[in-house]
C-alpha cells in the first residue's frame, strides 16, 4: 500500500504539539548535581595496598595508557636459618585519561582488587598533560568509591569470609581458657558431707537421728514383767 501524501509530516507535527504541552525539564547542572547510577564508569582509582605490581594491568590495557614503575627489595628471613624473599615495591602508578577509552579491563583483570570505578566525571584540564593522574592523585579518587552493593539473601557466602570465619574460630578455640578444677570450698564442703556406712541402705542413713537416746533395759531399771538377778521370778517362791 502506498504511503498517503504528507503522512510523516502529520507525524511530525503531532510530536510536536504533545511535547508543546509539557513542561519542560532542564538540568541545572553545575549547581545541581545529576543522579548517577551505581556503576557509573567516571574515573578509576588506585588502592596502593593492595597492588603486588604484577603488570597485568598494564600489559592487558588495549590502549597502553598505563604506566608502572618498581623496584625489588629484599626481605630479611622471618626465622633464623630462612630464605630471604625479594619483592616488589611500587615506585609510579600513573593513568593516562587523554588515552584511556574506560572499558575497564583493568579493573577486571587485577587479581588483588587494587583498582575501582569512581562515579566522578569533573576532572576536565585546560592542559592535556594533566589528565595523566600519578598514584597519589589515583589514591584520592578512592575516597569516591561507592560501597559495593548487598548481596543477595539467597547468595552463596564468599569463600574470603569462610575461611577467615574459620581461621577466627580455630584461634578463639585455641585462646579459650582449660576447664578449671572446682573450686576449694566446694571441695571441704564435699569432705565435710558424712559418708554412707558400706552395705546400708540409703533410708538408714536418710532417718533423722535423735536428739535424746530412748532408755533401754538395765539392770537397775528392768522392764516390766522382767524378774532382776536377785528377785526370784512368780511360782519359783513357792516351790522353794
Amino acid at each position: 500500500m502506498a504511503p498517503i501524501p504528507g503522512s510523516g509530516l502529520a507525524k511530525g507535527l503531532a510530536v510536536t504539539l504533545r511535547t508543546m504541552t509539557k513542561k519542560s525539564v532542564t538540568a541545572q547542572y553545575p549547581d545541581a548535581q545529576p543522579d548517577l547510577p551505581p556503576r557509573t564508569r567516571g574515573v578509576i582509582g588506585l588502592f596502593e595496598e593492595n597492588c603486588t605490581v604484577c603488570m597485568l594491568c598494564a600489559r592487558e590495557c588495549p590502549d597502553w595508557c598505563i604506566y608502572i614503575d618498581s623496584h625489588k627489595e629484599t626481605v630479611p628471613a622471618a626465622t633464623p636459618g630462612g630464605r630471604e624473599r625479594s619483592r616488589n615495591v611500587l615506585d609510579r602508578f600513573a593513568i593516562d585519561f587523554s588515552l584511556c577509552m574506560y572499558c575497564g579491563i583493568c579493573i577486571e583483570v587485577c587479581p588483588f582488587d587494587a583498582l575501582f570505578w569512581s562515579p566522578e566525571f569533573e576532572y576536565a584540564e585546560t592542559d592535556i598533560r594533566d589528565l595523566t593522574h600519578e598514584r597519589d592523585k589515583l589514591r584520592e579518587w578512592m575516597w569516591t568509591v561507592p560501597a559495593p552493593p548487598a548481596l543477595d539473601p539467597g547468595a552463596e557466602e564468599p569463600k574470603e569470609l569462610a575461611t577467615a570465619r574459620k581461621t577466627a574460630d580455630k584461634l578463639a578455640a585455641q585462646q579459650a581458657p582449660p576447664a578449671t578444677e572446682p573450686h576449694a570450698d566446694e571441695q571441704a564442703r564435699a569432705a565435710e558431707q558424712p559418708t554412707r556406712p558400706q552395705g546400708a541402705s540409703k533410708q538408714q542413713t536418710d532417718q533423722p537421728k535423735p536428739d535424746h537416746p530412748t532408755p533401754g533395759p538395765t539392770p537397775d531399771h528392768p522392764t516390766p514383767g522382767q524378774a532382776t538377778p536377785d528377785q526370784p521370778t512368780p511360782g519359783q517362791e513357792g516351790r522353794e
